[in-house]
């Protein structure tokens, strides 16, 4: 099982009734990568984790987690796997370090273990302070934090994080970016669904765009914002009056159709900073004043407007069975 990648889905479909969650969807994740799944409303992102996680049965195809089978083979998964769902799943009435130390004796670790690491993991995620206070008390962005390190317990081979960052404060994300990036440097895998577009920029190796229950796109953040035509330029207008006028000067510099927002006025280009110049000289020679001009790689936002039609969110929330986490034996 050493050659085979640490995820591997083929024609995944599931359906609630008469809704189609996922229609045929095909995953592969390789071991020690960071994938990120992303879509938009409802495209079927956290059913895909539940059913990679063995919370859910595919109605068709086949999956693998670490070489076992999600179905027939759910209990080896669940000893290979970490998961943190997108609602922080504390006891309120325990501590941070009683729950940890809860989550520990589930996975059957040692007790000097569960103190070394928990000690390890409220450093990590900033609760050192609050480690002894009980859940209750704790600010939701700290619930959160704490959810977290529940599910690295157990320094789990593949890691399913389902928009692990939300209701975190920049600084807390900025730490939670930096925590997997550090697993996956050790070898572990990380399969990762985000409503932040530029997590995914900073954090995937390899990116997979789902709509509809069914893969879109693929590849990294560079591939795809390729895709949609590469650089764009943007101006300011001093007048928003001269917007149309400034989009037909731009016509002999830019490659692609502009369009006018109020007093800004965009377009794909082809040629980089050399086209400023040209962009400049053909204004000027309008006489439109402008008041910025700059030119932007496309964002992974431009990725998802091009591709669907509007941007990413969240997935519509639907009941979520009682989550488990699986871990390895110490």
């Amino acid at each position: 099982m050493s050659d085979q990648p640490a995820v591997r889905a083929e024609g995944i479909s599931r359906t609630f009734g008469e809704v189609k969650a996922l229609d045929g969807m095909d995953l592969v994740v390789e071991k020690g990568q960071v994938v990120g799944l992303l879509g938009p409303n409802g495209a079927g992102k956290t059913t895909m984790v539940r059913i990679l996680s063995t919370l859910l049965k595919p109605t068709a195809g086949h999956a693998e987690v670490a070489g076992f089978d999600v179905v027939k083979q759910a209990n080896q998964v669940r000893r290979m796997i970490g998961l943190t769902g997108q609602y922080a799943a504390v006891d309120e009435y325990l501590t941070g370090r009683e729950n940890l130390r809860m989550f520990g004796d589930l996975f059957h670790l040692t007790p000097a273990y569960v103190k070394a690491r928990s000690a390890e993991l409220l450093t990590s995620f900033d609760l050192e302070d609050a480690a002894d206070r009980p859940a209750r008390t704790y600010s939701g962005g700290m619930r959160r934090r704490l959810d977290l390190a529940a599910s690295l317990i157990a320094r789990p081979e593949i890691l399913f994080l389902d928009e692990p960052t939300t209701g975190l404060d920049p600084r807390s994300r900025l730490g939670m970016w930096q925590v997997i990036n550090d697993l996956v440097a050790d070898g572990t895998t990380v399969l990762l669904t985000t409503q932040y577009l530029e997590e995914a920029d900073q954090l995937a190796q390899d990116i997979v765009v789902i709509d509809h229950g069914h893969v879109i796109a693929h590849g990294t953040a560079e591939q795809l914002k390729d895709q949609i035509g590469g650089d764009r330029i943007e101006v300011t207008l001093r007048d928003g009056a001269a917007a149309e006028r400034a989009a037909l000067a731009l016509g002999s510099v830019v490659s692609g159709q502009p369009i006018i927002e109020g007093k800004k006025v965009s377009a794909p280009v082809s040629g980089g900073s050399v086209v400023l110049v040209g962009a400049i000289r053909a204004l000027d020679l309008e006489q439109i004043e402008i008041t910025d001009i700059m030119l932007r790689r496309p964002t992974l936002d431009d990725v998802f407007m091009s591709l669907t039609g509007h941007l990413a969110e969240d997935e519509a929330q639907r009941p979520e069975p009682t989550r488990r986490r699986g871990a390895r034996r110490r």
